[in-house]
């Protein structure tokens, strides 16, 4: 009998960020497999994905400073999360992974936190979404 299929990975990021907004469409534009599908983690659909993985669902929706990827029954978060997100895009974006996976995470995630921190200051935030394209809307959970 031939195994399960993988559930494709699905990217969990804060759904009113502009910087988190554009790089999903960064992700989306660089992932000419369809390998990844999204959701908001302020929505219901990231809540049953990461219940589903084990996780404690209202803990990680208050933590929105954070980008989870639930990968291969895993759930890797920071800056572990965005550079597995790299390995798998089109090239050369998978060299980053390479470049800094091999650094400790506490190092890593100390940048990525800079970053989270002033993201709403640097980028903004929208309380609106904008309509999905026929395409990114089949890679929305729901």
């Amino acid at each position: 009998m031939p195994a399960a299929p993988t559930p494709a990975p699905v990217l969990l990021f804060d759904g009113e960020c502009n910087f988190c907004n554009a790089t999903v469409l960064f992700v989306v534009d660089r992932d000419p497999r369809a390998v990844f599908r999204f959701a908001a983690l302020q929505g219901e659909d990231a809540a049953r994905a990461l219940t589903a993985a084990g996780v404690d669902a209202a803990a990680m929706q208050r933590d929105l400073d954070t980008v989870v990827l639930l990968e291969d029954g895993g759930v890797h978060v920071r800056s572990t999360a965005a550079l597995r997100v790299a390995r798998r895009l089109a090239w050369p974006w998978p060299l980053l992974y390479y470049a800094f996976i091999l650094v400790p995470a506490p190092l890593r995630d100390l940048a990525y936190r800079l970053v989270a921190r002033n993201r709403y200051r640097w980028w903004g935030r929208s309380t609106e979404c904008r309509v999905p394209t026929p395409e990114l809307r089949a890679r929305l959970l729901s």
